[in-house]
């Protein structure tokens, strides 16, 4: 069973994010140190470390999520569902939901401000990316009913959703209308998912 106690477990885990979020957004990410997080979250910064092995993932803390939803598509698709209406759905599936890795969750704007600031957390976004990227090939090359170039496959995806999330980034920080942002998004899939149908067809 998971420790819930004030050293350790979920509890202790979220309340070091929702401190070091706030901490951040305030006062930019690169001007607030771990001792700072560890002392207003009321633990210290050997427990800090323990949750977050790097300062960036207090702030960039969704790969886990962002990995389950890969697995998830890969593995849990109907058995006559082909791995790109899979992925497919679950994009538009966060878009929908306004999920945060769709990018339009509310109140995004000072987040994506943070991390657009930060060269580090910049730096850390684009190896979280590579990370996805290796993850969703790991699951296509072992997945009997996908017959395609799984890394190849994977690299396009990923940087393909990328591109959408940066330009969405782009469009609220620049204070467009909620609506037509995600309009945009929502294009914007579309012709990500129309590239890879007409790329990456079953091998003869």
């Amino acid at each position: 069973m998971p420790r819930t106690g004030a050293r350790g477990g979920p509890r202790t885990r979220a309340k070091i994010s929702e401190v070091a979020t706030r901490l951040f957004l305030e006062r930019g990410f690169d001007t607030v140190t771990v001792t700072e997080v560890a002392r207003e979250a009321g633990v210290s910064a050997v427990t800090v470390f323990k949750h977050f092995p790097r300062k960036e993932d207090l702030l960039l803390d969704r790969e886990v999520d962002a990995v389950g939803l890969l697995r998830s598509a890969v593995q849990d698709r109907a058995p006559d569902a082909g791995v790109l209406q899979s992925l497919r759905d679950m994009a538009f599936g966060l878009l929908e939901e306004r999920h945060a890795l769709s990018g339009l969750k509310d109140g995004s704007v000072p987040f994506f401000r943070t991390v657009a600031a930060s060269p580090a957390l910049v730096a850390r976004a684009r190896e979280i990316a590579s990370d996805l990227q290796q993850a969703l090939a790991g699951e296509l090359e072992h997945d009997p009913a996908f017959d395609g170039d799984a890394p190849l496959l994977a690299a396009f995806f990923i940087a393909g959703y990328a591109a959408v999330l940066v330009e969405t980034a782009r469009l609220l920080i620049a204070g467009e209308p909620a609506d037509a942002i995600a309009a945009d998004h929502s294009a914007r899939l579309e012709r990500l998912f129309d590239a890879l149908s007409s790329g990456f067809v079953p091998r003869p």
